[in-house]
């Protein structure tokens, strides 16, 4: 057997198909696929169709690609400018959103659709979202245009009160938000981040008074959502604020918006969950 008869072997019994799949998925016979797999060489221009049936690199199919899928996306997200990283990062988080559902036969179709951004191209207004509930797992992503989101969650052990705050603490995280004075803080100081803002001029800019903004940033630093900070100015010590730049507050607020804006109803998704979500 070839170097290469034995990758196309070992990734076709990775992805769980069979001889005669592979060759329907790349336009040759099964006896085709068995050859190259006992020892035969693929031609030239069936290796890229090869290499997108089995999910790897051309180089992965002559054995001289690292061996972890996930090292070589951490390779290549490392070697490109940061934006290009994101953006090529969320498509493969939306690969994993069509992968995850499991049906080979949507795939093509799905992909050309959102990760290749077709439909959005076409309506620049509408939000799409997938979600999957299986009892392995929970994965939710959001496709808008100039608005992308994607949640996973590998199933966890136990229940899942176990692993989260009691209802009491989560009561009072989401007391903050519904605080109407305490969104406008946060919308406006999220606005400018990395620099500390004075109370004055948060005031200045939401239509608080100097007094509803301190004891409204009192909740947040408590909360760890905003520091505390004092600044000498010519009038005196003023007391200032600045965002926690690992807060959770943006992940929260994408996830309201979706629930205020009642996308309930995906444009696809699959739900054969038996399990209890908490």
């Amino acid at each position: 057997m070839s170097a290469i008869g034995d990758q196309i072997k070992k990734y076709r019994i990775e992805k769980d198909i069979t001889q005669e799949k592979l060759g329907q998925l790349i336009g040759v016979t099964t006896q085709a696929v068995s050859r190259w797999e006992r020892g035969g060489m693929p031609d030239a221009e069936i290796l890229p169709h090869l290499a997108d049936a089995l999910g790897v690199s051309i180089d992965a199919l002559f054995g001289r690609e690292e061996q972890s899928f996930e090292m070589t996306i951490a390779r290549q997200l490392c070697q490109m400018p940061r934006e290009e990283a994101y953006r090529y990062a969320f498509n493969i988080c939306w690969a994993i959103e069509i992968g995850l559902v499991g049906d080979i036969s949507i795939m093509d179709d799905i992909v050309n659709k959102f990760v290749d951004k077709s439909i959005t191209s076409m309506d620049k207004k509408k939000d799409y979202f997938a979600k999957i509930v299986h009892d392995n797992g929970i994965a939710n992503a959001r496709i808008s245009p100039g608005f992308q989101n994607f949640f996973l969650m590998v199933e966890h052990y136990g229940s899942l009160k176990e692993h989260i705050s009691d209802p009491e603490k989560l009561r009072r995280v989401f007391e903050i938000f519904a605080d109407e004075k305490i969104l406008r803080i946060i919308f406006y100081i999220y606005s400018r981040p990395n620099i500390p803002i004075s109370a004055s001029l948060i005031a200045k800019s939401t239509g608080l008074s100097l007094n509803e903004v301190d004891n409204c940033m009192e909740v947040l630093c408590s909360n760890d959502i905003a520091v505390h900070k004092i600044v000498a100015t010519v009038d005196g010590d003023m007391n200032a604020y600045i965002i926690r730049p690992e807060s959770y507050a943006i992940p929260l607020l994408c996830f309201a918006d979706e629930i205020a804006g009642k996308y309930s109803h995906p444009f696809w998704g699959n739900f054969d969950r038996s399990k209890p979500l908490i």
